[in-house]
């Protein structure tokens, strides 16, 4: 099982949440930060989970694909955030 699911599900994120957060990570990744954050999870497993979402592309694409998401997504998502930073 992929990590940060596996960190997800750990803390009793159901899978729906957990749909949402990777939906969002394709679609809004800053966005998606917001609602890690909110999900109640203590600090310093929030640290742990949040340097492998932002440090780790290749499992949240491995996420998405074990989810049944549309990792082209992420991708357009990566290149807009380039192009206004």
């Amino acid at each position: 099982m992929n990590p940060i699911i596996q960190t997800l599900k750990e803390h009793n994120i159901s899978d729906l949440k957990i749909a949402e957060v990777f939906q969002a990570l394709t679609e809004n990744p800053l966005g998606a930060m917001g609602i890690i954050q909110g999900l109640g999870i203590a600090p310093e497993k929030l640290q742990q989970l949040m340097m492998m979402v932002m440090t780790s592309p290749d499992l949240i694409k491995q996420a998405v694909e074990e989810l049944g998401l549309d990792f082209s997504k992420i991708e357009a998502a990566k290149e807009q955030y380039q192009q206004h930073k």
